[in-house]
């Protein structure tokens, strides 16, 4: 058997090739041209299964299988259909089902291994059917429909895949998996096809269905607006046709402008009194009676101030007088220089008797050690001397400084 299905095969693909232009002719016109073809060639390809009359005052067609075949073989968009009749598959799935259950209770092993690889057969066309469909959805919305030339046209396109996705959502439904559960029960092979197969196959397509509806929603909003701007157009053009003289007025010149290009909102105009209302009159002489009068005849011309001369002479020298406490701190630097010794301060301002109070004087000590160079400062070591602070940690209470040459 498997020979002669072979031997048929073979001999339907060679009469395809033999005649594959008057195939193409009538895939893309239509129909056949009998007046122009041989009619013993069509009779071959109708006795072949390839042409087939609908009426009898029709002209010869490709049968559905073989349009098919072409439209997935040359991935014509054109003329790619899909299939959204899901409620049939399902009823074919459940019967092949109980088919195989019946056989396989009553140990007929032939016609059970027949009837699961028909179920498998039909299970994997249907998920590969809706695989295929979505393919062909996005493939339409990839190219915006470009397989046709207008936009209403495109518009009705998408609405008949809108329409499409929808049935399929629809039919999708239509799957229980608790009542495929218990066809299946605990046979593994029902299991895997009807449960396993087939569930994740339809969670996948669902939610591609959904991105696909959104995607077809927004296409349609932009054909939408197009439509609208090239009926706009198509408008102007159409008056323009009509009224060749027509020529647009200075519309900055108008007093009033068009309602068509008057887009700002309207405005208050500014309040202003009404003097021509007389029931208003009693009212405005008693605000005019309250302004305040205000005359300036009376004010004395401000008295100018004398003019002084200004003159200009050398700048004279002057000196910055020197800080005496400053002095003797230098004068206690030298000391230390002189000596070659250690000294404290408190002792020098008490052996001097300066008259600086104390603590000025170690500030002071301090700060002309800290104002000293790098290089002068060097020559030189402070120690101060003092004490922790007893309360607060951290802190260091000087009472004298010592200096000497390091």
């Amino acid at each position: 058997m498997s020979s002669n299905l072979h031997q048929s095969g073979v001999r339907l693909l060679r009469m395809l090739g033999r005649h594959a232009e008057t195939v193409m002719d009538v895939y893309l016109s239509g129909a056949v041209d009998e007046a122009n073809a041989d009619a013993g060639v069509l009779k071959k390809l109708t006795e072949a299964g390839i042409l087939w009359r609908p009426e009898e005052d029709e002209g010869l067609r490709l049968t559905r299988s073989v349009r098919a075949l072409l439209e997935e073989g040359l991935k014509d968009e054109r003329n790619r259909q899909i299939n959204a009749n899901v409620g049939s598959a399902l009823a074919t799935i459940k019967t092949l089902a109980n088919h195989y259950k019946e056989a396989r209770s009553h140990s007929d092993y032939s016609a059970a291994e027949a009837y699961l690889a028909d179920l498998s057969e039909h299970v994997y066309a249907f998920t590969e059917n809706l695989r295929y469909s979505i393919r062909v959805l996005w493939g339409r919305i990839n190219n915006e429909f470009g397989y046709v030339g207008t936009i209403s046209a495109k518009i009705r396109e998408n609405e008949l895949a809108q329409s499409q996705v929808s049935e399929l959502l629809n039919g999708l439904e239509l799957f229980q998996f608790s009542e495929l559960g218990e066809i299946a029960s605990d046979i593994r092979e029902l299991r895997k096809l009807l449960v396993t197969t087939l569930q994740e196959t339809l969670s996948d397509c669902t939610q591609e269905l959904s991105v696909v509806q959104a995607r077809l929603l927004e296409l349609l909003g932009r054909f939408r607006q197009i439509q609208g701007r090239t009926r706009l157009l198509r408008g102007w053009l159409l008056y323009t046709d009509m009224h060749p003289d027509y020529e647009p007025m200075d519309h900055v010149a108008h007093r009033k402008v068009p309602m068509l290009f008057n887009r700002a909102e309207a405005m208050l105009a500014d309040a202003h009194v009404d003097v021509h209302n007389q029931s208003q009159e009693q009212e405005l002489m008693e605000m005019v009676a309250r302004i305040k009068s205000i005359s300036r005849l009376d004010l004395k011309p401000a008295v100018k101030a004398a003019e002084t001369s200004v003159v200009l002479s050398a700048a004279e020298d002057f000196d910055i007088p020197e800080n005496p406490l400053k002095q003797d701190v230098d004068d206690y630097f030298v000391a230390v220089i002189d000596s070659g010794k250690r000294q404290s301060a408190l002792v020098y301002l008490q052996e001097k008797a300066l008259p600086w109070d104390s603590e000025s004087w170690i500030y002071q000590v301090i700060g002309g050690f800290e104002g000293l160079s790098e290089e002068h400062k060097s020559f030189f070591e402070l120690e101060p001397l003092g004490e922790p602070h007893p309360v607060y940690t951290g802190n260091f209470i000087i009472r004298d400084v010592e200096l000497w040459l390091s």
